[in-house]
């Protein structure tokens, strides 16, 4: 049966097939039976031989126990055998009962060819034949053929639309998983628990409040919200859309909650920011598991509290909790930020000692983390012996640690290696040699990387691409070509280009332009103070003081205030975060102590 939205917790209708335990059986069934219930599969499947060459044939309940005992283990060469073994015994077609076996044996092992060759030479199938096909095919992302057998099913029960719901959510086709619901309601066959998995699914990841709503009052009106995973779901689809009073209300008048809804409103206040909120719920759990702390961890590194994100892993693993891939991740992108390589450097030293093997995505963390903390030299190495290589998210990182170091040559031979090795750049890889072009100067060769996007790789220039072109010609200074390029955008520029402009603008002093670019980000985005700033900055050096008064005035009436950049400095291997003119820091004169001495040294070195 389909599974939940939730990938770490599934509701199914359970079916076990096991043989009667009062029937007397032979020794030799009852010795197969015994292995394995013993965990010695294969030497149970391997002592049907015995059974063969005997001619001996298992009765279908136990033939059946054993395909079910495969597909569980996704143990695929021993249910080839017992597949064989039937064949082998005259039961080249077998019956409606074993086919369905089958069909479950090669679907949970990834076989779907396999599988449809069970299902298209069954003489008879019943509705759970078709739809353990379905679910297949589903589960597995296939969702075209699993459409095409829908549209072929006699017969359709609640459990064949709930497959193809949840289907299309998971495959990110929202708007044929929404149509697929609403049919299934307008039908008299009914529904259960399931058919609001998919939906839900939906309305976490498009993050969208109205049918949030909806389908919440849906839920309460069938009175489903009792079932926690369901409760968990809008809970979690409440936070995705920033509605935390909402989300943290029905967590409230949940009688039942375990880990995943803690962890769920956890989560949902990290990513918005309530750090205190989601440290006090954390507190209160009655059990935490690893995505409980990471949930917590990954809050902390994401709004710049890189520090405490560290205390709380050291913390767990002082606990005995073994961190997961999203926990080493997100402690690296902590260490990052910080550019504490010391700390990073006993992260990887950890994932070594413990025979963690990282995916990609920590293994890209360890790269950027390197690279951000001056050690180019070792990401590199990193990257280099990694062995398997065709995910683009590890070079479009590499890419960018290049891009950040000025190294442009390197980035273009990197970009060419990566194509050499057959990865298929994506949008980000395009931003990020974009970048490297503009940051080294290489403005005839970032040129051809734009043209060459859509041309060799079918890549729609978007927003983000046009800001970096536009950073490429503003610092090399040509601004005709980058007002040619402005006028054939495609779409009104956004954000991102305005922002890319003022930015080459301030370099380059070009005030008349730099005027219109903050005018249009102001507009777009009112709560920008670098708009603000710039425009005041350009009315002062031409003496305009009223449009200077005009501009603060605006700041003050909107509430935008300049951010303020932090620093962190470590002494006696502790760190220490402060702003700019810090008097309140309790160790303020140690701190600009050390700040003199370094000041001092600059100056004698250049």
């Amino acid at each position: 049966m389909p599974s939940l939205s939730s990938p770490s917790r599934t509701l199914r209708f359970p079916w076990h097939t096991k043989p009667n335990s009062k029937l007397k059986r032979p020794c030799v069934v009852q010795t197969i039976l015994n292995l394995c219930s013993q965990g010695h599969l294969s030497r149970a499947v391997e002592s049907l031989d015995n059974l063969a060459r005997k001619g001996l044939r298992l009765d279908s309940q136990t033939l059946a126990f054993l395909l079910e005992q495969c597909a569980k283990s996704k143990s695929l060469k021993e249910g080839k055998w017992i597949h064989l073994h039937l064949k082998l015994t005259s039961r080249k077609n077998p019956n409606t009962f074993i086919s369905n076996h089958l069909i479950n044996l090669y679907c949970k092992c990834g076989d779907h060819g396999e599988a449809r060759k069970v299902f298209d030479k069954m003489s008879l199938r019943n509705l759970y034949s078709w739809n353990n096909m379905l679910s297949g095919y589903a589960k597995s992302g296939m969702i075209k053929p699993a459409r095409r057998l829908f549209e072929k099913m006699p017969d359709r029960d609640v459990v064949s639309w709930n497959t193809m719901i949840i289907g299309y959510a998971q495959c990110g086709y929202y708007d044929e998983a929404l149509r697929f619901y609403r049919d299934l309601r307008g039908l008299s066959i009914g529904f259960n628990e399931f058919s609001f998995a998919g939906v839900l699914t939906v309305c976490v990841k498009l993050k969208e409040l109205g049918p949030t709503r909806q389908i919440h009052c849906q839920v309460l009106i069938a009175g489903f919200l009792s079932n926690v995973v369901l409760s968990s779901s809008v809970v979690d689809a409440y936070a995705k859309c920033g509605e935390m009073s909402d989300s943290r209300r029905l967590f409230d008048e949940m009688t039942n909650r375990d880990v995943l809804a803690w962890t769920t409103l956890v989560s949902g206040y990290a990513k918005w920011g309530d750090m205190q909120l989601a440290s006090e719920l954390f507190d209160e759990m009655p059990e935490k598991n690893p995505v409980s702390w990471t949930a917590l961890i990954s809050g902390y590194a994401r709004h710049n509290m890189a520090n405490k994100a560290l205390e709380l892993f050291a913390k767990m693993i002082s606990f005995g909790i073994r961190p997961d891939q999203f926990t080493f991740s997100s402690c690296l992108c902590a260490c990052a930020s910080m550019a504490t390589l010391k700390h990073g450097k006993q992260i990887h030293a950890y994932l070594i000692q413990t025979s963690f093997k990282p995916n990609t995505i920590v293994v890209s963390s360890l790269i950027d983390m390197y690279s951000k903390c001056g050690s180019l030299v070792v990401g590199r190495r990193v990257f280099d012996i990694m062995g398997n290589k065709q995910d683009y998210v590890l070079w479009n990182t590499m890419l960018s640690a290049l891009a950040q170091h000025g190294c442009g040559e390197e980035a273009k031979q990197m970009f060419d290696d990566m194509v050499r090795s057959g990865v298929k750049p994506d949008r980000i890889t395009y931003v990020v040699i974009l970048n490297a072009c503009s940051h080294s100067g290489l403005v005839q060769e970032g040129l051809g990387y734009f043209q060459s996007m859509a041309c060799d790789h079918g890549i729609a220039p978007d927003q983000e691409h046009y800001a970096c072109l536009i950073d490429l010609l503003g610092r090399a200074g040509c601004f005709d070509e980058l007002m040619t390029q402005l006028e054939k955008m495609p779409r009104k520029p956004d954000g991102l280009v305005w922002n890319a402009l003022l930015g080459v603008c301030r370099i380059q002093g070009n005030l008349e332009l730099g005027e219109k670019a903050a005018e249009n980000l102001i507009e777009l985005e009112p709560q920008s103070s670098a708009a603000y700033v710039f425009l005041s900055s350009i009315y002062a050096a031409l003496g305009r003081w009223e449009s200077v008064e005009k501009v603060r005035k605006l700041m003050n009436e909107r509430c935008v205030k300049k951010e303020r950049a932090i620093s962190w400095l470590e002494i006696e291997n502790k760190l220490h975060a402060f702003t700019v003119s810090d008097t309140l820091h309790p160790l303020n004169e140690e701190i600009y102590s050390v700040l003199e001495q370094l000041a001092g040294q600059m100056e004698e070195d250049y």
